[in-house]
């Protein structure tokens, strides 16, 4: 199975963040993982260009029941029909999450995935109080290179952290209550 890194971003992002997104997933596609993002347009279709151009692989879950709602650049669409519910879908598809910029769609996705412990790496994005997170946190990149190589190393320190049973691993046994 591919590995898959989230990108959360606005619809109408700046020329540079747009450049930005397009360049991260040209990094990722290059490190051999695919993007999901909301697959709409602004960020999400950057991220999707980046990777298809490099060769990569593209997942957009859309807040529609279109398909052909989809960026261009998409190679999987999932319709949801859930506008911004759907938000929850895309911040926890991926191993870990850059959020490039944004607004609050891509807040709301920051702290689905955090909530969940999936890490978080923003560039531009939203400044959170760590204080107030107490064990999570959202690292700042100061280049797409950076947030690539960011993103990459916090999936494999949480892949190996689940695989040796550490504190983010799922639970051995279904707990009731829950």
């Amino acid at each position: 199975m591919k590995r898959m890194i989230a990108i959360f971003g606005p619809g109408h992002p700046s020329r540079q963040e747009y450049n930005h997104a397009a360049e991260i997933g040209r990094l990722l596609a290059e490190r051999g993982f695919a993007v999901v993002c909301g697959g709409l347009f602004g960020v999400m279709e950057a991220v999707c260009m980046g990777a298809k151009e490099a060769g990569g692989e593209t997942v957009g879950i859309l807040r529609t029941y279109n398909r052909n709602d989809a960026n261009p650049y998409v190679d999987h669409a999932i319709p949801t029909g859930m506008g911004d519910a759907r938000n929850v879908l895309v911040a926890t598809a991926g191993e870990a999450a850059i959020a490039i910029a944004g607004r609050l769609g891509t807040l709301s996705e920051i702290a689905i995935a955090l909530k969940h412990g999936i890490p978080v790496v923003g560039l531009g994005t939203w400044k959170l109080d760590r204080n107030a997170l107490f064990d999570r946190y959202l690292p700042a990149a100061k280049t797409p290179e950076e947030a690539v190589s960011m993103a990459i190393e916090l999936a494999d320190k949480r892949a190996a952290d689940r695989a040796s049973g550490g504190l983010d691993a799922p639970p051995a046994t279904p707990s009731s209550g829950d």
